[in-house]
């Protein structure tokens, strides 16, 4: 396993990130869900999302934790997937901006 950790920046409440999460969660269940397979999604508490997803038959484990200026992402990547954390950091970083209205690197 590899860890990878990503931050993104925003200047958003903690209720309309939670709100703008929940609904992208919503859009990727539906298409992506021949790709992925199932997204299993629970908020721990207010401030944490804990996310699992099957990807090319590998469980990846996830959560995201919002703090005041940024999202904190935290993924656990099995295996070969290791081998393209970079490209999985930057995914993670550019439609996160996106949708918290964040600068992308």
């Amino acid at each position: 396993m590899k860890s990878l950790e990503v931050r993104v920046p925003h200047s958003l409440g903690r209720d309309e990130v939670r709100r703008r999460l929940d609904a992208a969660i919503v859009r990727a269940r539906d298409e992506y869900a021949e790709k992925v397979g199932g997204i299993d999604a629970s908020w721990e508490g207010e401030d944490r999302l804990k996310l699992m997803l099957t990807v090319m038959g590998m469980d990846i484990d996830s959560e995201v934790d919002i703090l005041v200026e940024e999202l904190v992402v935290r993924v656990e990547v099995p295996g070969m997937a290791g081998l393209f954390a970079g490209r999985i950091k930057d995914g993670i970083q550019e439609r996160l901006g996106g949708l918290l209205g964040a600068p992308t690197v």
